[in-house]
């Protein structure tokens, strides 16, 4: 009868019919008075989101000190917003006895090895270590199905803590989980998505798993060797996009070609961010649109979608894609994020923040919508609002480096240039690779008048996108900085290369043309200053600065006026920058980057000239 029972109610349990599984479950448990049963019914409530009815089962005396039952007990506070009845549960401190990693499962292995050896040559002490030994292996695998709930119990004490915003104690939970089961996969999931770490701790922290415990699971021989390898490959691919780019692409060909995972979601998302952090920006919309018409409601690959949207200028779809989000989920923050990023790219700036505001609402650590929220206070000049925003995104995302690269930015735009280097030299410790972040240290440099060290870190911009192979239309704004630091530091022929190779990329703008001609007046080719000059006013008619040089030149050409000397140079065209960025977190992009986690740009521009800055926005 019980057997027959029990059939029936895991039978209502396959089909989700839970009402079935709790009536049927019910009488069973009256019959038996069974522990386990009691814990099954107590899950199937926990299923049926009767939190408190499965709280009072788990309450009974016989199932408090069991590890699934404390685990099912704390996951059910949290699942009603009970964060510090949870911790009571839970203990605030990890099992750090059961932590495993590849240094001490090595000398674990080595007390073994050295035991065998010692049992072989008739060693009596040695033997009974060996025997010890044997005994607490015998208890590891007796226990492993509790060492994987108190791994569970880490991943719920760390939710419990990121709720009450201790970060800090978040993470070194979050990490512990995933050190005593490296199978663990939430814990590594909110580290990831979350950016709790930089792209350095990322990869320390890969490197400590032990992912030999998989063998423990799967068996003995070359299958648990290559479950290992597997599980390794698959985290591989949630890191930074910025780091150990070389290890990053084997995991990736390893997981498509040799499993065939070549159009598994994950694997494209982690290849669209890989293209995305590298600014090849088409190719990684291809894969990202690839995933959406596979799952078109992939929540994970929508942030990344929406900013190269966004950064490709495809108003339409992004509004056909906020509609049908809006429409079909309301409840996601990730609708929002789609809504204020279609408000974004149509200049509507107070409803954008709105909509960015609405999704961190609803969920608080929302990468992407906490740096959209600060961008619209960017984008609209309201740096010390736009300070506020970035500086809680930083607080919230502490492993990744665009929090602190946009800050530098704002103080930049403020001319407080020594807080300005100070976040930009911190973002730079978390990410040495990201061409925006070493442009915007050019720019500071640039700024303090060291042209040395502004062109040195303009020329490895470029280098690092060359290396990307990054369309070369992405690196207009850092090569026209370079050749206005170039002027300024009086290479005037290197200069004309980078102003004559900025209008080929199809920057064709009034400033250009004015910097290029001021260039060929300080070469003494008047002329060629003079086409140059009158192309920019053809662009621009009301340009003064350009209105103000042809004049000068057309006064050399007629004998009346004094070369345009360097040491009376009156108008400064300066730098110009990008100042904001719309990036996941994340990351993300990142980067992938929030991430890491890495997302659209916005693409606002500065000029400096003698007038002061002035701030433009594409169309």
């Amino acid at each position: 009868m019980e057997t027959w029972m029990r059939a029936w109610r895991d039978e209502a349990i396959q089909k989700h019919q839970y009402q079935s599984a709790i009536h049927v479950g019910d009488k069973l448990l009256a019959l038996t008075n069974s522990s386990d049963d009691a814990l099954t019914l107590a899950r199937i409530h926990f299923e049926n989101s009767t939190y408190t009815r499965a709280l009072s089962l788990v309450a009974r005396a016989d199932l408090v000190q069991r590890a699934p039952a404390r685990y099912l007990a704390a996951h059910c506070h949290i699942k009603q917003n009970r964060h510090e009845d949870a911790l009571d549960i839970l203990g605030e401190k990890s099992p750090a006895h059961l932590i495993t990693t590849t240094d001490s499962a090595r000398r674990k292995l080595q007390a073994v090895t050295n035991g065998l050896a010692s049992k072989q040559h008739g060693k009596g002490k040695a033997s009974s270590r060996l025997e010890r030994v044997d005994r607490s292996e015998e208890r590891d695998f007796a226990d492993r199905s509790d060492v994987k709930y108190e791994a569970a119990m880490c991943y719920l004490r760390g939710l419990c803590y990121a709720k009450q915003n201790a970060f800090d104690r978040a993470k070194e939970c979050y990490k512990d989980a995933v050190r005593i089961d490296v199978q663990c996969f939430e814990a590594f999931d909110q580290l990831m998505k979350n950016s709790l770490m930089s792209p350095g701790e990322e990869w320390a922290f890969l490197e400590s798993l032990n992912f030999d415990t998989v063998q423990t699971d799967v068996g003995d021989g070359g299958d648990a060797q290559e479950a290992a390898e597997f599980v390794r490959n698959l985290y591989i691919t949630r890191l930074s996009k910025y780091s150990r780019t070389e290890d990053f692409t084997n995991a990736l060909d390893t997981l498509s070609t040799h499993y065939r995972l070549s159009q598994n979601p994950d694997i494209l998302l982690a290849k669209a961010d890989l293209l995305s952090s590298t600014s090849r920006f088409e190719p990684a919309l291809a894969l990202t649109s690839s995933i959406l018409a596979q799952d078109p409601y992939n929540f994970a690959c929508l942030p990344l979608h929406l900013a190269l949207l966004y950064q490709l200028h495809h108003t339409t779809a992004l509004f056909a894609l906020s509609h049908d989000l809006a429409d079909t989920h309301p409840h996601e923050p990730c609708t929002w994020l789609a809504v204020g990023t279609y408000y974004v790219s149509t200049s509507r700036i107070p409803e954008a923040r709105s909509y960015f505001s609405k999704a961190s609402l609803m969920d608080p650590h929302f990468g992407p919508a906490w740096i959209g929220f600060a961008h619209t206070f960017a984008a609209e000049g309201e740096s010390d609002q736009a300070i506020a925003a970035y500086s809680t995104a930083a607080r919230l995302f502490q492993g990744t480096h665009l929090p602190q690269l946009f800050l530098g930015m704002q103080q930049i735009q403020l001319d407080n240039l020594a807080i300005a280097r100070e976040y930009l030299t911190g973002a730079y410790n978390m990410c040495k690779t990201d061409p925006l972040l070493i442009n915007e240290l050019g720019v500071c440099a640039y700024k303090e008048g060291d042209l040395d060290s502004a062109i040195r870190s303009f020329d490895l911009a470029l280098k690092i996108t060359e290396e990307n192979a990054a369309p070369p239309r992405q690196s207009r704004e850092a090569r026209l900085n370079l050749a206005h630091a170039l002027r300024k530091s009086g290479r005037f022929a290197e200069a004309l290369e980078q102003f004559d190779e900025v209008i080929r990329l199809g920057l064709r703008e009034a400033g250009v043309f004015a910097a290029k001609g001021l260039v060929l007046l300080e070469l003494d080719r008047v002329f060629e200053a003079t086409v140059a000059l009158h192309e920019g006013l053809a662009i621009s008619p009301q340009d003064p600065v350009a209105g103000e040089l042809l004049a000068r030149a057309l006064g050399l050409l007629e004998g009346e006026g004094v070369l345009w000397g360097k040491d009376e140079e009156a108008i400064d065209f300066g730098v110009r920058e990008r100042v904001g960025e719309l990036r996941r977190g994340g990351g993300g992009g990142d980067g992938r980057r929030v991430g890491r986690r890495r997302d659209a740009r916005q693409e606002d521009v500065m000029e400096v000239d003698g007038a002061g800055d002035r701030l433009r926005r594409p169309p």
